[in-house]
């Protein structure tokens, strides 16, 4: 029998855990699981075997690390891992499967650990490589377990099933108590977009909490359980540190209890995930009802969920400008190094006077540490009236910081944000200071969206992102840029334009891309500042005829009056393209504002 036919009839139970189990049969907390696959395959089919004998009939391959990032190992090591991890799977169900026992094996996909250093696109073709050699040795499941956001199952669900349409798609978020995922989104919002999903045939929640916080979660999850299979595997509990290693309390008795009650529920299929054992799963076997799920496939989730209430969102003066067709003026202030802020709040004042229209404040930029954004900008707008819109880096903060800092400048009335991944840390400070990025922009983005549609769903934060105009083929510009959009940004700022070829890469995207641009202009003030920008400052194409308008021997009057002419002039060609300008003004030089003509 097929796994499709099978749970319209039964309910499905899932082994446990394999990574901490192996700990404790092993010894061992030092060695991944998926590593015994070629060290110890022996104690790896051990347990397996010992989860059939439990009653599980949904096996998992001991894979659920094994990807280039976790192994920190090449392609060919990590495919033979998984090979390997179902070659074992497939020698625990031959030698123990009985002749009237129905058992499936799921190819068992963990997130690939995401870091500034690997692209998004490097980790999705990872993914559809693990997934080719899961469909080629012809699993008849696939399981995606403990994601935090779902942008590549949206993808692989669509790639797996043109591939091959006959595979069983699982795929398990993880929540922490609260019900948010480590990547700060709602976990049951998740759920209802997956739900959606045509391809996936089961969406549901393992790991991150103990059998009693998911049944709370659960009895939260009533309509979604009517549209799609449900799958709910819960860690046994939460692990304490003994003797310098973490194990969790021997509590299979009340894990069995927890899990009676849930599949008593319209659950499709209930496992466990760290600290459960086989003793785990055997006591659940004898609890748990087989009644199986009956699930409403007609129904959307638009169907199931309540109607959100009405509600009118509060207009954003900069966005409202841009949307309305009127170029719009940003001006960038580098904050200080030190606690010296009188300087940066002298050029904020003088700018509120101008026709300016946004005071942006650099997230320390070159990876050199200066006053934070936020701070800064909430300084600024109480003490000017100006709007400010503070760039945030995911290089410099965690997770947790990030939020922290973003709701602590929402309080503070900031509703404009510029997201960037952030330039590296200088190469002659790696040593004592590294780099973060729990985020690059996107993902960034999709946080951000994630707690306005959570949070500030009647006042949200309105946010745009950088646009790299010169990094690389134009139409892999414009996709990532669409990417941007469909995270939610809402505009975009380019670096300093210069050269004919990059204005007309501008003119191109706008061609292709229904969005708001804010064009960079660099005024260059001196004959050394212009070499500096042109020899030292990645992805900015100063052209020889810029540099040429210069002379050392200028004045800094004379070279300020070049420099605003130059931007008057690039000014002038942008204007049929740019929605907007972003100045980036050297040293703070807020006085070129008044030699710049903007059209």
């Amino acid at each position: 029998m097929i796994i499709q036919d099978y749970i319209k009839e039964h309910k499905i139970l899932a082994q446990g855990a394999m990574g901490t189990y192996y700990s404790i049969k092993a010894q061992s907390e030092e060695e991944m699981s998926e590593i015994a696959n070629f060290s110890n395959p022996r104690k790896i089919q051990e347990i397996h075997e010992e989860y059939i004998e439990a009653g599980a009939n949904l096996l998992i391959t001991n894979t659920f690390s094994a990807n280039t990032v976790s192994l920190q190992n090449e392609w060919a090591n990590v495919k033979e891992c998984i090979q390997k991890g179902i070659q074992i799977a497939k020698a625990a169900i031959s030698h123990k499967k009985k002749s009237n026992q129905e058992l499936f094996l799921a190819g068992d996909i963990g997130p690939i650990p995401e870091n500034g250093e690997r692209t998004r696109e490097e980790n999705l073709n990872e993914y559809k490589k693990i997934c080719d050699i899961f469909i080629e040795e012809k699993l008849s499941v696939i399981l995606f377990e403990t994601f935090s956001e779902i942008s590549y199952i949206k993808e692989l669900a669509v790639y797996i099933k043109e591939k091959a349409p006959e595979i069983f798609l699982i795929t398990n978020l993880c929540v922490n108590k609260n019900g948010y995922t480590l990547a700060g989104m709602n976990g049951k919002r998740l759920l209802e977009e997956l739900a959606d999903i045509k391809e996936i045939d089961v969406c549901g929640l393992n790991c991150g909490v103990g059998s009693g916080h998911i049944y709370q979660l659960v009895l939260e999850m009533q309509e979604l359980l009517k549209k799609k299979y449900i799958m709910i595997a819960p860690n046994a509990g939460y692990p304490e540190q003994l003797q310098n290693r973490m194990v969790f309390l021997n509590n299979a008795g009340y894990f069995a209890e927890n899990m009676k009650r849930m599949s008593q529920m319209n659950l499709a299929i209930l496992g466990g995930c760290c600290g459960t054992t086989p003793k785990h799963i055997e006591l659940l076997r004898k609890e748990m009802d087989d009644t199986p799920a009956h699930i409403e496939k007609n129904k959307t989730m638009d169907e199931c969920i309540l109607k959100e209430r009405s509600i009118t969102v509060k207009k954003n003066v900069f966005l409202e400008k841009l949307r309305s067709g009127k170029k719009v003026v940003a001006v960038e202030l580098d904050p200080p190094y030190d606690g010296n802020d009188e300087k940066i709040m002298e050029c904020a004042h003088i700018l509120g006077n101008m026709n300016v229209d946004m005071i942006t404040i650099a997230d320390s930029p070159m990876g050199r540490s200066r006053v934070d954004s936020i701070l800064m900008s909430v300084k600024i707008a109480s003490e000017t009236g100006m709007p400010v819109m503070p760039h945030l880096s995911c290089r410099d903060k965690n997770m947790i910081a990030m939020r922290s800092g973003i709701i602590g400048g929402y309080v503070n009335k900031i509703r404009n944000l510029l997201l960037v991944t952030g330039d590296p840390v200088p190469s002659e400070q790696r040593i004592a200071t590294t780099s973060v990025f729990d985020y690059h922009s996107i993902r960034l983005m999709e946080f951000v969206k994630e707690m306005n549609q959570e949070h500030f769903l009647e006042d949200p934060i309105v946010y745009g992102g950088a646009l790299n105009y010169g990094r690389g083929k134009i139409e892999n510009v414009i996709a990532r840029i669409e990417k941007k959009i469909q995270a939610g940004a809402s505009y975009f700022l380019t670096q300093p334009i210069y050269a004919k070829e990059d204005i007309e890469r501008i003119r191109q995207i706008k061609e292709c891309v229904d969005t708001k641009i804010l064009c960079g202009i660099m005024p260059l003030v001196s004959y050394r500042n212009a070499n500096f920008i042109k020899n030292e400052m990645t992805g900015i194409h100063v052209p020889d005829e810029i540099v040429e308008r210069y002379r050392p021997d200028m004045s800094k009057e004379e070279a300020e009056w070049v420099g605003a002419n130059i931007a008057s002039e690039i000014i002038e060609k942008l204007s049929p393209y740019a929605d907007g300008y972003y100045f980036m003004l050297p040293f703070n030089r807020v006085s070129l504002m008044d030699k710049i003509e903007i059209k």
